[in-house]
């Protein structure tokens, strides 16, 4: 094997032992969708809570191993508004990290002033005050 042969094979192997001893092998990712109603008299204040979303509770959010968040309004039926909520979660305790984020007084002291805004689903299950959606395709 020849002196670049080696360099490279060497090379090669370094970058994958990185990459798994980094943490920089590809991250186990679920994807999470959910809805709920929003009252038509809250729309504006809940859009205006989430242009200006408080510092501590993204922080909280990243904390909790949730990146890519996202939150869409739709009016689905005449006067009938909900929102759908997207994110992807990177850690290894999904409930273990919900329940740090429901424990967090900066995120307790934020909920207040969303949650008059929301209307749950009257299908959702039992404990979901978002209702949880079924992944059912996925392309990337």
């Amino acid at each position: 094997m020849g002196k670049f042969m080696k360099f490279a094979v060497v090379t090669v192997t370094l970058l994958a032992l990185c990459f798994i001893f980094t943490g920089c092998a590809q991250q186990k990712v679920t994807r999470y969708g959910s809805v709920i109603g929003v009252r038509p008299e809250k729309l504006e204040e809940y859009k205006r809570l989430h242009a200006d979303v408080w510092p501590d509770v993204l922080k909280m959010i990243e904390q909790c191993n949730i990146r890519n968040y996202s939150i869409y309004l739709g009016e689905l039926e005449k006067d009938k508004y909900y929102l759908f909520s997207y994110f992807e979660y990177t850690g290894h305790d999904f409930k273990a990290d919900m329940a740090k984020m429901a424990a967090d007084p900066t995120t307790q002291k934020w909920w207040p002033f969303c949650e008059p805004c929301q209307s749950p689903i009257p299908t959702r299950k039992e404990g979901e005050w978002w209702a949880n959606m079924e992944e059912v395709f996925h392309y990337e």
